[in-house]
């Protein structure tokens, strides 16, 4: 389980100004919990690929995490890891993963994995870095761009098929290219286990809104259009949830968004301005 943030901005800024002190001390105390590695992808001119920086250090103790929070880009993500049981801290675990021009990170935990890792080809499991699930799940979407589709569709058709598999996980996740960004709100029916429970109360001072709704994604538009979203402890209470059980994807261009339900009876594109 992990925390994310994101945005995309009509000029080139950085994760701590859209944060602010008060957000940037949140994002900080969360690595008290998510302390397993963390992770920065952003594009940082309009055509850009994005660029990755991460590392399994805890945010707190890597003064390269302060750099990546003001490293100037028109989009970025972060992400906090809270490794799943079994699957070992190192960089080649840490989110963002870049592959080509897309980046992706997820909150979430598809157990079992060998279900998961079921679903890959030989080839695609022999080119994975490392063992997490969400390399995996990753892996699976760039199965579909290989076959011709979009980023959006390649995202919806992989998280519906997911979703089939494990339909209690979060799929949340967000995925950056040159173009756009892609959100996927999927965690409807997610809870945390008790060992995660009991793990979070020996965390006193976290966010007061990071145990509300764990796997909650919202998002806000600013005056100037810029868009920013991020997971409960990160996000405050006035943003706005995101579209449950979908994918929206935004232009980077002009921040106008499509977003896509994941029930085949709401299935209809949607343009959101």
């Amino acid at each position: 389980m992990c925390r994310l943030f994101a945005f995309i901005a009509p000029e080139r800024s950085t994760v701590r100004r859209e944060l602010d002190d008060a957000g940037m001390e949140s994002l900080v105390s969360l690595a008290r919990l998510h302390g397993d590695g963390w992770g920065w992808a952003g594009v940082e001119s309009l055509g850009d690929s994005p660029v990755v920086r991460k590392s399994a250090q805890s945010a707190i103790d890597d003064p390269r995490f302060e750099e990546a929070m003001t490293t100037p880009a028109h989009a970025a993500m972060v992400h906090l890891r809270w490794a799943t049981s079994g699957i070992v801290i190192a960089d080649r675990n840490a989110h963002p993963f870049l592959e080509g021009d897309v980046a992706f990170e997820h909150n979430g935990a598809l157990k079992p994995i060998d279900d998961l890792r079921a679903l890959l080809s030989p080839e695609v499991r022999a080119g994975l870095h490392g063992e997490t699930d969400s390399e995996m799940y990753f892996a699976l979407i760039r199965e579909q761009l290989a076959l011709g589709l979009p980023l959006l569709d390649a995202t919806v058709h992989v998280v519906r098929r997911l979703r089939e598999v494990f339909p209690l996980a979060s799929l949340n996740a967000i995925l950056l290219d040159r173009e756009q960004m892609v959100v996927v709100r999927a965690s409807a029916h997610s809870i945390l286990s008790e060992r995660s429970l009991g793990e979070i109360a020996l965390h006193p001072h976290l966010p007061d809104d990071h145990n509300e709704d764990y796997f909650a994604l919202r998002w806000k538009r600013h005056d100037d259009g810029t868009i920013i979203i991020g997971s409960t402890g990160v996000a405050e209470f006035d943003w706005e949830p995101l579209p449950a059980e979908s994918v929206t994807a935004i232009r980077l261009a002009d921040r106008t968004g499509t977003t896509v339900s994941l029930h085949p009876e709401g299935a209809q594109l949607s343009s959101a301005e």
